[in-house]
């Protein structure tokens, strides 16, 4: 680390602790040259998130709260652990190192996963998602999901 007072490149490390939920480790240094003292913050680096929208053209950054939002809307008055789910594909996201995620693989994650958890959820998710323009639509998801039912007994 660069000593702020003469430049030097080495330091010695006297104290650390964590800031910020253990997001951020303060760090009091002393320069091994001129005995100066400073602190320093290190954190984990993230690389932003955005979704590529339907179009293929517009892109907007990542919002949990978007995202947690849809999915609360689908789980009304249902027994879904919203919170849990939406950490859940946030995390798997964050995981895949990429920079980039298309609203419809965004979709699909919360349409897999609400499989699993609550079929009436997924339903509601579902309709709104593939945009059902009829009850034949509907049907026709309805009868995926209960072939699908089937097949995993």
């Amino acid at each position: 680390m660069k000593c702020p007072a003469c430049g030097a490149h080495d330091s010695r490390v006297l104290d650390s602790r964590p800031q910020e939920e253990y997001s951020t480790i303060k760090r009091r240094r002393e320069c091994t040259s001129c005995g100066k003292r400073f602190t320093t913050y290190e954190m984990i680096e993230t690389v932003p998130l955005f979704v590529i929208k339907k179009d293929g053209v517009r892109r907007e950054p990542f919002d949990r709260h978007k995202l947690q939002s849809g999915i609360m809307k689908a789980c009304q008055k249902r027994p879904v652990d919203v919170e849990a789910l939406t950490t859940d594909i946030e995390n798997e996201l964050a995981n895949s190192l990429e920079s980039e995620v298309t609203s419809e693989k965004l979709g699909e994650m919360v349409m897999e996963r609400l499989r699993k958890a609550d079929e009436v959820s997924y339903v509601r998710f579902a309709s709104v998602y593939r945009e059902f323009r009829d009850v034949d639509t509907f049907l026709a998801e309805l009868k995926s999901l209960v072939k699908g039912k089937k097949q995993n007994k």
